[in-house]
């Protein structure tokens, strides 16, 4: 498979390379150097998403037109926030990064019809410092070269939308440095899909997983529409000390002529747990590779391969909540240290 000035391979990035493929391409080309299993792919490198803006710039101001926004007038965040997407969905792509993108995506989908997840990949994002998460754009089950050239517009247009630019508006994030990277990834025809926490979310406790799925597509746990089943699994003993298994009533699943819809479960299935303990133990140790890999604690994507029984990773992250809270000082210290103790015995007069 080539690369080219646009396109750049899981198989030959890493997390070095954020600044190029941004937070989603760098840590699934790290993850397969780490040998982890993660669906294959390629990244349309922020140089593509630069090439392209400055085009569009040329007749008037993008990046520039977003320093003057108040961040907290909704409206007017609003309104800038469509007038640049729409500007930047409506564009035409260059003819070579056309030409480099089908030339990618035919390597990728031999087969007519495959389909793959086209995603949003930008720079600041899963940095360990920042979260990002969710506020660019995610495309699932998307078929045919013409819709992928579509679905990266969308992404790129992504970086704009009110969330993201009022983000990096209220945390004093140039525009200038931010750019977007489209990760295309082939789809995964999940069983079962859903997100582990190498430490607990709620309590912070490194010692344990904490591991939650639902049946079909990771979008309806990821997106908070369906309540998931939940366990959690000692990391180095294995032992799971808590099992919850939840009404499973909708999962999400491919849909006829691309893209993805809800279905109900059948009653049947809705109590049963979506993992089998083999499945928890082989998560387990998934998880604590990918930890050790990265020195810290992840946020970790997850899917099983309907057909297969695989398990692949769709992403890892950085764990911010916890990590967060424990780099933040107990107190703030005084300018002059004997300050508190002059204030005590100030007051005994």
């Amino acid at each position: 498979m080539t690369a080219s000035s646009h396109i750049s391979w899981f198989d030959d990035v890493g997390l070095d390379d954020r600044p190029h493929v941004g937070g989603k391409g760098a840590s699934l080309g790290e993850l397969k150097r780490a040998g982890i299993a993660v669906p294959p792919g390629f990244v349309v490198r922020t140089q593509a998403f630069e090439r392209f803006i400055s085009a569009l710039e040329r007749h008037s101001p993008i990046r520039g037109s977003v320093n003057s926004i108040d961040p907290e007038n909704l409206e007017a965040l609003g309104a800038h926030s469509k007038r640049l997407r729409a500007r930047v969905e409506d564009a035409p792509l260059p003819s070579e990064l056309v030409e480099d993108i089908a030339s990618a995506h035919t390597a990728l989908c031999p087969e007519s019809g495959s389909p793959v997840a086209v995603r949003s990949s930008a720079t600041a994002e899963d940095s360990a410092d920042a979260s990002f998460a969710g506020l660019q754009d995610t495309y699932l089950w998307v078929q045919g070269a013409s819709e992928v050239f579509h679905k990266v517009r969308s992404c790129w247009a992504s970086l704009f939308s009110v969330q993201a630019l009022g983000y990096r508006r209220r945390h004093g994030i140039s525009e200038e440095g931010a750019a977007m990277a489209v990760v295309v990834q082939r789809m995964v025809d999940a069983r079962a899909a859903g997100v582990m926490f190498t430490r607990s979310p709620k309590t912070g406790d490194r010692s344990v997983l904490t591991i939650e799925g639902s049946w079909g597509l990771g979008s309806a746990v990821v997106g908070g529409e369906v309540t998931p089943d939940h366990w959690v699994v000692g990391k180095i003993t294995g032992e799971i000390a808590v099992r919850e298994v939840s009404d499973k009533t909708i999962q999400h699943v491919p849909a006829p002529g691309g893209g993805i819809h809800s279905l109900p479960v059948d009653e049947a299935a809705r109590r049963v747990p979506c993992l089998t303990d083999t499945e928890l133990q082989a998560l387990r140790e998934i998880g604590r590779k990918v930890e050790r890999h990265y020195g810290r604690p992840q946020d970790i994507e997850w899917a099983i391969d309907r057909h297969t029984g695989e398990i692949l990773l769709l992403q890892s992250r950085p764990e911010t909540v916890w990590s967060t809270k424990e780099a933040q000082p107990a107190a703030r210290p005084a300018d002059n240290p004997l300050a508190h103790v002059m204030s005590i015995f100030g007051g005994r007069r």
